[in-house]
């Protein structure tokens, strides 16, 4: 079973960039979906993009909230997923997290995730 690691998370500015990692252990990530999701405090974790394996074309998936400023892909040679994040915003402080997905649902287990924290 794969085991997913988060990073890169940080304090940045209103209109920043951060780039995430989900570091991929244990066995390939790269026939694997993948999710990137949030859960700022007070609130239910959403879903923020997806990436399909690469048998399926590597295709990707926005939620509207980073549509047009978040970019997700795939390292295969690292396996490792990342989420490009630019133009950033105070509501995108959260907590991240990636996870495998099978059939649209989550498959693995949530890990430690990595802060996002967006001051004005």
């Amino acid at each position: 079973q794969v085991q997913l690691v988060e990073s890169g998370g940080g304090v940045v500015q209103a209109g920043g960039s951060l780039r995430l990692s989900c570091a991929a252990s244990g066995s390939t990530v790269s026939f694997n979906a993948i999710g990137w999701f949030r859960q700022a405090p007070g609130k239910q974790r959403e879903l923020v993009a997806t990436i399909s394996g690469v048998n399926s074309g590597g295709v990707t998936y926005y939620a509207d909230s980073g549509k047009g400023r978040f970019t997700i892909s795939r390292d295969n040679a690292k396996n490792t997923v990342y989420l490009q994040m630019n133009s950033l915003k105070p509501e995108d402080t959260a907590v991240y997290y990636c996870n495998t997905l099978r059939r649209g649902t989550v498959s693995g287990s949530w890990g430690q995730g990595t802060q996002v924290t967006v001051s004005s």
